[in-house]
């Protein structure tokens, strides 16, 4: 076949009454309805088709008169000329009595693939059903009635909220874990504590610690399943995380993200009552009411306690913060062995503008550490020889990184304890030995 002719069917739709075409074209019938279609060329006459190479675009000819001069093969292509295709060069075999039509098997194949990808998508949708599945019994619904007092001359009111909690075991006994923004200052027998199953749960006692934002609820029953807690220190930012709550009062709601940064501190939340700050930060969307609600882990593992957002509006905005698990669980065995939080101090005053200025000077190259701007006398730290000036680095094996970060360590580190302080001096490291006191202050 000769390269320079195109083969290619014209569907143009016709009417079936009787229609004059020009010479040399011909119609052929496609179905039993009255419906015809001009074809470009068939072997017997057609038209022919040729290529022109200067303007890159395919002419339609009617069939050579045999009659006309050799000279003039196209004296009745004048007539009609029709631009078709810009493709150079191209060879198309003739269909002209078969309709396009979805290629069936194509379509099958497309779908296969489409069901094969969905599968393996579906997989590890299930994975992330069977966490939640896995974690949901010991996740509870907590409402609690509270009342306001607006001043004198004024009636009370009362105030309903809602927010999350998880039940654990301590020491053989049962408990929920929340927040104490979540249920103070409610009367015990204002809060009620519901399961996933809608079994309602008695309050037998409340705890609750207003520098940590940890509260703890006692509970009658015996026969609970018990949250998987987690190690948080093992947690790193981009870990997979999963936020379950009572997002405005929309119990046991479900979101995902990912942990966004760790060591949150300084944070002004609420009435500004939260000292031991040490929050994770994540995408996961958290409103009010997931307050208490647990972060999970992808083995279903409580890894922290949703507390707080930071937003504009009201709502999620992509940054919600959330209690290590470990500083949680070491608050609330607290407060149930001994009713509150019994926290060390160190005995020292820091800098709170210590900048990366301030820290070359001190031989640093960064601004890591906590500067001490001034001692406390007969405290633990004059004891064990901490001057002012000094640069605390490390605090019983835990590297500061900032006089937050320092405060948050001693406050939640044992009464009694002998810890080991590193400290710079001069530009010169020292270790230096303390026992950690009581907190005179609480």
């Amino acid at each position: 076949m000769d390269s320079s002719v195109l083969w290619i069917p014209l569907y143009a739709p016709l009417k079936s009454e009787s229609v004059q075409l020009p010479a040399g074209e011909k119609l052929v019938r496609i179905s039993n309805r009255s419906k015809y279609i001009a074809s470009a060329a068939i072997c017997v006459a057609a038209l022919q088709c040729s290529v022109s190479p200067v303007q890159g675009q395919i002419m339609l000819h009617p069939a050579q008169d045999p009659t006309r001069s050799n000279s003039e093969p196209w004296a009745d292509s004048s007539r009609r000329q029709k631009p078709v295709s810009r493709e150079r060069n191209a060879t198309l075999p003739l269909g002209l009595n078969t309709p396009v039509l979805p290629h069936t098997n194509d379509r099958d194949l497309e779908f296969q693939q489409l069901q094969s990808e969905a599968d393996a998508l579906d997989r590890q949708l299930s994975f992330m059903r069977r966490i939640v599945k896995f974690a949901s019994p010991s996740i509870v619904h907590i409402e609690a009635t509270k009342r306001t007092d607006p001043g004198k001359g004024f009636a009370s009111s009362r105030i309903e909220e809602a927010g999350a909690g998880v039940v654990i075991n301590l020491n053989g006994s049962s408990y929920v874990l929340t927040n104490r923004h979540v249920i103070h200052p409610a009367d015990i027998n204002s809060i009620r504590v519901e399961l996933n199953s809608g079994r309602q749960l008695i309050p037998s006692n409340v705890w609750t610690d207003p520098a940590t934002d940890v509260a703890v609820i006692g509970l009658q029953e015996h026969d609970l399943v018990y949250a998987r807690l987690g190690d948080s220190n093992l947690m790193e930012v981009g870990d997979f995380v999963l936020a379950v709550g009572s997002p405005f009062g929309l119990s046991h709601s479900v979101t995902y993200g990912i942990l966004s940064a760790k060591g949150r501190r300084n944070l002004e939340l609420g009435s500004k009552e939260i000292e031991i700050q040490d929050f994770f930060q994540t995408d996961a969307a958290i409103n009010p009411g997931n307050s208490g609600g647990p972060l999970l882990n992808l083995r279903g593992e409580i890894v922290g306690i949703n507390t707080a957002i930071a937003s504009n509006s009201g709502g999620n905005e992509g940054i919600g913060f959330t209690i290590p698990i470990n500083m949680a669980l070491q608050v609330a065995e607290q407060l149930v062995s001994r009713g509150r939080l019994q926290r060390s101090y160190l005995g020292v005053k820091l800098e709170n503008t210590f900048d990366a200025m301030t820290a070359r000077r001190h031989g640093l190259s960064t601004a890591v550490g906590a500067l001490v701007k001034s001692i406390i006398p007969n405290s633990p730290a004059q004891k064990a020889g901490i001057q002012e000036g000094d640069v605390i680095l490390e605090f019983d094996s835990h590297k500061i990184q900032n006089d937050g970060h320092l405060v948050q360590t001693v406050g939640l580190t044992p009464v009694g304890q002998k810890v080991a302080i590193v400290i710079l001096r001069q530009g010169r490291p020292a270790r230096l030995e303390t026992i950690l006191e009581a907190n005179p202050d609480f």
